[in-house]
């Protein structure tokens, strides 16, 4: 078993790995014969797992990770995606309810015999010792619950693992005691059980919003994926850090004179980067800068064409980040955006509103510096939070655009522009259809139109 803190993760070709070359399956005495290559056909292999401490990935995982990202090499992505995607895959293998079950009735069954035999000189020696086991296995996943290592699924599971657990204690137990006649066993089976049903179904509402933290170091899979390219090649769709480019770009004047109808503006560049690598505004038709001037060869001269479209629709998309919220209210107030602009501005998220109420499992981190940071938000835009939004981000909670792998965080852009603008043409205040709404918002009297879009995705 692999444990990371919390996690005990199942390693099945740890001594026994299959070459990404030649499918040949090698053993640990092949790859160490070989120095660390294929018997057959002499291809390095990347990753000894038997030598990588807690985190073990074999060449086989990594290469499915990077297909599947980048969608069989047809889109491009950041470090920091595949750094949550790879993390999420190894979560996923922390805790299985399907695996939990048979492996706990049968250690409860053998420690019960064993123990109870042994100690038959202690009247009801067996059922103390039972019940010890089940408090033990009550504290495992009540702390499963509740652990940053774990994913939402997990935590899940184990929590319908606390209810299962709690109600075989209730029907064994009363009927164990019961038949030995034993009033203090029956209270001790009632109250094991009760606790054990009641903190399962107390951490199942609380799962949803809880943080989680990396199982896998940023320093470590640097170093993975530079030793994966020294054997394997340049991995063409990972993309590098985003270069300034201070010099401006050179464009035709018959391009300038054109202008788009949108524009997206990212709080991160990276996130920019990414849109304009797998040609989004191409495909969208639309402007794609960031909050900080990325491209910067071509900020001024795409802010001049943009500016001068009377019907120009601005777009933001942000990290749920107490940075990230400020977005929209930047474009409308800043002299470098859309002052004294009349545009209408629609913010996509991530929005605190749209993870409290999405359903789908996001990766929430929390810091003390977040927290420090919300609380010095400007009032402005605190007072346009509801309260439910301002303690999530007070509490430190955030979550990154980057947490979506490249083909969702384009899916989600792509639903919320075209959604957006559909209902924007309706011209109300409030604008609903079915799990999908937008918000207006009074800006001050501002010249601006600004639209909170309620849900995410």
């Amino acid at each position: 078993m692999l444990e990371v803190g919390d996690l005990k993760l199942p390693i099945t070709k740890s001594l026994f790995m299959k070459c990404i070359n030649c499918g040949t399956d090698n053993n640990l005495k092949d790859r160490t014969a070989n120095q660390g290559r294929c018997k057959q056909c002499n291809h390095p292999f990347a990753f000894e797992p038997t030598t990588m401490g807690s985190l073990k990935v074999t060449d086989i995982m990594f290469a499915k990770a990077l297909a599947d990202i980048s969608a069989n090499e047809t889109l491009y992505f950041t470090p920091k995606q595949f750094l949550y995607f790879l993390d999420n895959r190894l979560r996923k293998k922390a805790f299985k309810l399907m695996y939990f079950i048979p492996v706990y009735l049968f250690i409860n069954f053998w420690i019960t015999l064993l123990f109870g035999f042994i100690l038959l000189i202690i009247p009801n020696f067996f059922i103390v010792v039972n019940l010890i086991y089940h408090i033990g296995i009550i504290l495992y996943l009540f702390n499963n619950t509740k652990s940053t290592k774990l994913n939402n699924a997990s935590r899940k599971a184990s929590s319908i693992a606390l209810r299962f657990v709690g109600i075989l204690i209730l029907v064994v137990g009363i009927l164990v005691s019961l038949l030995i006649q034993s009033f203090p066993i029956f209270a001790a089976v009632v109250v094991v059980g009760m606790s054990s049903i009641y903190l399962g179904i107390r951490q199942l509402g609380k799962i949803g919003n809880l943080a989680q933290e990396f199982l896998i170091p940023q320093a470590n899979l640097d170093s993975w994926l530079e030793t994966w390219q020294r054997i394997n090649g340049t991995l063409n769709q990972l993309l590098p850090s985003p270069q300034n480019q201070i010099a401006p770009a050179s464009i035709n004047p018959d391009v300038t004179a054109y202008s788009f109808d949108r524009l997206v503006v990212c709080d991160n560049s990276k996130v920019a980067q990414l849109l304009i690598a797998n040609n989004f505004h191409f495909e969208n038709n639309c402007a794609i800068l960031s909050a900080n001037g990325y491209p910067e060869n071509i900020f001024e001269t795409t802010m001049g064409m943009l500016r001068r479209n009377p019907n120009l629709q601005v777009f933001a998309f942000h990290d749920c980040t107490p940075k990230g919220v400020t977005l929209a209210h930047r474009l409308s107030t800043s002299e470098d955006w859309f002052f004294n602009h009349s545009v209408r501005i629609i913010d996509l998220g991530l929005l605190p509103r749209q993870i409290i109420a999405s359903k789908k499992a996001m990766f929430i981190q929390k810091s003390d510096y977040s927290s420090q940071k919300s609380q010095e938000l400007p009032s402005e835009v605190r007072e346009k939070l509801t309260s439910e939004e301002l303690a999530w981000l007070d509490s430190g909670n955030t979550v990154e655009l980057e947490s979506l792998s490249p083909r969702m965080l384009i899916k989600v852009l792509q639903n919320g522009i075209s959604r957006s603008m559909s209902l924007i043409e309706d011209d109300s205040s409030l604008f609903v259809s079915n799990d999908y709404a937008l918000s207006a918002i009074d800006d001050h009297d501002s010249i601006h139109n600004v639209y909170i879009v309620e849900n995410f995705g």
